[in-house]
């Protein structure tokens, strides 16, 4: 870790498909005094941004630069198929890529899944620029177009409908910053991805004061109950002195004189 952060706020990119909504608002609870910039960038452009200093963390799609970018995956997307809603893929729940042999499957330029040699069915006569104008070609009733969940929710139309695909690939969303460029702010930003509560020793050392202040009230009530404690003792110790002592003897028929006798 670096050290303190110095920039007035934490930049923070992401790409398309991911929400950061939920940890931007953890962000500024915990943070106030600290603004919060998102910025929406390429997925294949993510690499970039982090390295050129544009932003100072990531939340990009894996694979990343591990010689130069730290990253700590967070989650794996289910790969869908997106399909006019007449279209006869949709008789089924989930379906294989073997199901799709016979489709044109369309694959955008800035396509995500990673596959190793191209989609399954049958290719287009050429890869459209984004999966954008790919989803744009499905409603034409070009072709289908396979993507992670969240890109199908991020383009919805009303006349597509999408479909599980159970062997397809998937792509995993991470956590990424430069390596050189672990500050107290990315570690902040790690602890709320990762749930920590606000309250964790893990990552940033916390404020040494709060445990001071309570170190010493611990030992101030200690005092005053060692000090109760020996007050209570010496009122048993005099309490023993004014009472105490051998007890007198009562005068009975064994302990003490006999009537006089008679003459």
């Amino acid at each position: 870790m670096t050290g303190s952060e110095d920039r007035p706020s934490f930049r923070l990119a992401y790409v398309p498909g991911v929400t950061p909504d939920k940890w931007a608002r953890i962000w500024n609870e915990r943070l106030p005094d600290v603004p919060l910039t998102l910025t929406q960038v390429p997925a294949a452009g993510a690499d970039g941004v982090l390295l050129d200093g544009d932003a100072d963390a990531g939340l990009v799609r894996l694979p990343v630069d591990r010689t130069r970018l730290s990253a700590i995956p967070l989650y794996t997307e289910t790969t869908v198929v997106v399909i006019p809603k007449d279209h006869l893929v949709t008789a089924a729940d989930e379906v294989t890529a073997e199901d799709l042999a016979d489709e044109i499957v369309l694959h955008p330029l800035d396509d995500v899944l990673g596959w190793e040699e191209r989609p399954p069915g049958r290719p287009a006569l050429e890869r459209p620029a984004t999966t954008a104008d790919a989803v744009e070609l499905v409603a034409a009733g070009i072709g289908v177009l396979l993507m992670p969940l969240s890109l199908a929710r991020l383009h919805h139309r009303k006349d597509l409908t999408y479909r599980t695909v159970t062997d397809a690939p998937q792509s995993g969303v991470a956590l990424s910053w430069p390596e050189d460029a672990h500050t107290d702010r990315v570690e902040d930003f790690i602890g709320i991805v990762r749930g920590r509560t606000v309250n964790s020793t893990r990552g940033r050392q916390p404020d040494p004061a709060p445990a001071r202040r309570k170190a010493a009230a611990g030992k101030q009530q200690s005092g005053k109950q060692q000090t109760g404690k020996q007050q209570t003792g010496k009122q048993q110790t005099g309490g023993a002195r004014r009472g105490g002592g051998t007890p007198r003897k009562k005068s009975g028929s064994g302990g003490g004189r006999g009537k006089p006798r008679r003459r």
